[in-house]
């Protein structure tokens, strides 16, 4: 199994934004979704209109849905640039329809290797290493860490057991051991 990296770099993050748009917008969501709720891929995936807009049509305020893995309720506010990124990209859809859907089939969500190939295709793209569908989850999580420095906050959002799975999962542990190494000479 290979460990995938968060993308640390800002501009990184931007390019690789860029570099889906390209693809279209579905992919770009995609990405841009995970990075901005550090879902899973596997829950990223099934999210569909329901989810993210009211029956009347209306966005919705939180987007509430069971973790796939953990079988957990997970409840998360939808605001900022994913409200309207998702806003504008939902507009014309109907109840009950996935936002990333798969070109196979009638209104089947893409699969989580499907989203593996757009995720890691446009980061060889533009010379990004070590990264896949997972990298969204621990860009998300690399980036709250650096605002807020709150690992508790990280670990409940993350459902994870301890504050040093978290650092370490994130990549901050990795970066400290660089930065010793760095600063470091006998």
């Amino acid at each position: 199994m290979n460990f995938v990296q968060p993308i640390r770099d800002r501009e990184k993050l931007e390019e690789m934004k860029e570099e889906l748009k390209k693809k279209g917008t579905r992919d770009y969501l995609l990405f841009y979704t995970g990075i901005n709720t550090g879902l899973r891929v596997s829950d990223v995936v099934k999210l569909n209109y329901d989810d993210v807009r009211t029956p009347e049509g209306n966005m919705k305020t939180h987007i509430t849905i069971i973790e796939t893995k953990t079988k957990k309720v997970k409840k998360f506010p939808l605001c900022n640039g994913l409200l309207i990124e998702l806003e504008k990209y939902t507009k014309n859809m109907c109840r009950g329809e996935y936002l990333f859907k798969s070109q196979k089939g009638i209104n089947k969500p893409i699969t989580t290797s499907r989203a593996y190939t757009i995720i890691n295709e446009s980061a060889r793209a533009i010379g990004l290493e070590e990264i896949g569908t997972h990298t969204m989850r621990k860009t998300f999580g690399y980036f709250h860490y650096k605002q807020f420095k709150d690992v508790a906050l990280l670990q409940t959002l993350f459902n994870h057991s301890s504050p040093s799975i978290t650092l370490r999962y994130i990549g901050i542990e990795q970066d400290d051991i660089d930065k010793s190494y760095y600063n470091f000479s006998l």
